[in-house]
């Protein structure tokens, strides 16, 4: 199968991913396959809640559309543009796929197919439908594709490389079982951001954003926040009030109380303000709700650290008070290109 008709297929997915917004899902004309597909996808996306509590329809409607605005021939074009592909012997990729956040292995799935390989997806019992139903629309599209997806339900067998995300105990369990194959074994990360107190009240809004998208489950939210000696989060506090509405979704409630009341019997000190605790603390992975936070004396001394514990860390998000960091709000927001634990998935495929 030619690669221009696979990345024809994910141009088209894109073009009926961008019908489906919160409130307001439009068909547009000429999107291929609506008169089969279209209903049915709403339909499932406002199902989703029941396959994982925390797939509300607002969670979906987001992955969706930021599936669909990286999903254009431009985007494409540019994510391959600097490989080479003319040497791929097709073999077959088992995929592991995690399920903390919609759609969370939808990057992998089109690595390996716009490669040239097959792939072979296990999917994780908590988002068994969403890539399914999407797969199904491409082969619709480009019916040779169905000789190159297959979803498993069972042990992986037959597969020539792997690409599997987990914790960082079900890593070692992978790196053991797949030691005899070349394999991406994805572990724990999690994202932090770095303040001066000179951000603005909208920097600090995006912050939230970057906080509480997909209620904080996703690598790329942000858990962990380094702050200058005596830092007042006044202005933090007073900025994510307009999130307060996610203390109603019972699963993160139930979180919210049982965190805090884990904190406050350990005695820890917290500043709360009704849905979100934050706590002085070392760690870099904080509990749903919660978010973490350290003094710093020198911005250089933070720098350092963050390359030293590189193997930790998803994102850093600042207003360039240091290397390598995204701009506030866009953690979720990924590019094609935009590896996770900038491993160039495409260039580990090119050279099985």
């Amino acid at each position: 199968m030619l690669q221009k008709d696979k990345i024809n297929a994910f141009i088209e997915l894109g073009k009926f991913l961008s019908q489906f917004q919160r409130n307001k899902s439009e068909k547009i004309e000429g999107v291929k396959l609506n008169e089969l597909y279209y209903d049915r996808f709403i339909s499932l996306i406002e199902l989703s809640q029941s396959h994982n509590g925390w797939f509300t329809p607002e969670q979906v409607y987001f992955s969706i559309n930021s599936w669909a605005a990286a999903l254009t021939e431009d985007n494409l074009n540019k994510w391959i543009s600097s490989y080479d592909f003319s040497k791929v012997n097709t073999k077959t990729i088992g995929l592991i796929l995690a399920g903390n956040i919609p759609l969370v292995g939808f990057h992998d799935f089109l690595s390996v197919l716009i490669s040239g390989h097959k792939v072979l997806v296990k999917s994780s019992s908590n988002d068994q439908h969403l890539l399914p139903f999407l797969a199904n629309y491409l082969i619709e599209i480009a019916p040779d594709l169905k000789d190159y997806i297959t979803f498993t339900e069972g042990k992986l067998e037959n597969f020539d490389a792997v690409i599997a995300t987990g914790s960082n105990n079900t890593a070692r369990y992978f790196e053991y079982y797949f030691k005899d194959k070349p394999s991406i074994i994805r572990k724990n990360r999690n994202s932090v951001a770095v303040l001066n107190g000179k951000e603005t009240t909208e920097d600090l809004v995006n912050l939230g954003e970057d906080i509480f998208r997909y209620f904080g489950l996703g690598c790329r939210n942000v858990s962990k926040l380094f702050v200058p000696e005596g830092y007042d989060f006044k202005n933090f506090f007073e900025a994510i009030f307009e999130y307060q509405d996610i203390i109603k979704y019972e699963k993160y409630a139930n979180n919210y109380d049982y965190n805090k009341a884990v904190f406050l019997m350990s005695l820890f000190q917290l500043l709360d303000n009704g849905f979100l605790t934050i706590k002085e603390d070392a760690s870099y992975a904080s509990p749903i709700s919660s978010v973490f936070y350290e003094f710093y004396k020198d911005i250089k001394d933070i720098e350092s650290r963050l390359i030293n514990d590189k193997d930790s860390i998803q994102c850093i998000v600042s207003n360039n008070l240091v290397s390598n960091s995204i701009p506030f709000g866009q953690t979720q927001k990924p590019k094609l290109w935009d590896y996770a634990d900038n491993i160039d998935t495409l260039d580990f495929l090119l050279q099985l």
